[in-house]
């Protein structure tokens, strides 16, 4: 059975525009954010190598989404990574973080200019300082899909993240994106973890700044 309402279209009525107000677990995760001491751990030819990078993530509030009777409060996030000393961009993602206040329910979803994207779902309390999201290969709710390359030498199974908020304001998170690499027998983890500072405020939602 369904568990969503034979009314498809209706949306809700007497939403707040604050986003801001409005984020459950994701609020404390608004604004820009640095993080400086970034480890990359990724597949070679020889083995796992280790990589520190740096970080900087805008993570800004969007006006409220309605999917019919669901209703999201949601930021929009731009991942800018680089090694250490270097210019040109060593990972760059664009995506959502969204959180749906009657189910509890948090996406993340994300695109990289390699021709990947992936949706993770996970569950939270609104006052949840920690939460983890995962999508899985196959999964037409929380998927991942991939450019022809990336399917044949490196088939993504799995990706998941954790967020944790700290008590100094600061938040972390440790992903791991398992990978079927060609040529080798067992699944690899390639894994990445930071923890970033605030260094700007977020900017308020359009129909909160209209109010």
């Amino acid at each position: 059975m369904s568990e969503f309402p034979s009314d498809i279209y209706t949306e809700p009525e007497g939403v707040d525009v604050n986003t801001l107000a409005n984020l459950g677990p994701l609020t404390r995760l608004a604004g820009i954010w640095e993080g400086l001491r970034g480890m990359d751990v990724n597949p070679k030819p020889e083995g796992p190598r280790r990589q520190a990078y740096l970080e900087h993530i805008e993570l800004q509030p969007i006006d409220p989404q309605a999917n019919g009777p669901q209703l999201f409060y949601g930021l929009r996030y731009h991942t800018h990574v680089i090694k250490p000393g270097e210019i040109e961009a060593y990972h760059d993602q664009v995506g959502y973080w969204l959180w749906e206040p009657a189910t509890g329910t948090v996406l993340h979803s994300l695109a990289i200019p390699r021709g990947q994207v992936a949706l993770a779902v996970g569950h939270a309390a609104a006052d949840a300082r920690s939460f983890e999201v995962a999508a899985r290969r196959g999964s037409t709710e929380a998927g991942i899909c991939s450019t022809a390359f990336l399917e044949h030498a490196f088939t993504t199974l799995e990706f998941r993240i954790k967020v944790r908020v700290n008590d100094d304001g600061t938040w972390s998170y440790e992903e791991d994106t398992v990978l079927q690499v060609k040529g080798q027998a067992a699944p690899f983890h390639h894994t990445d973890r930071n923890t970033l500072t605030r260094i700007g405020a977020p900017t308020p939602n359009p129909l909160a700044r209209g109010r």
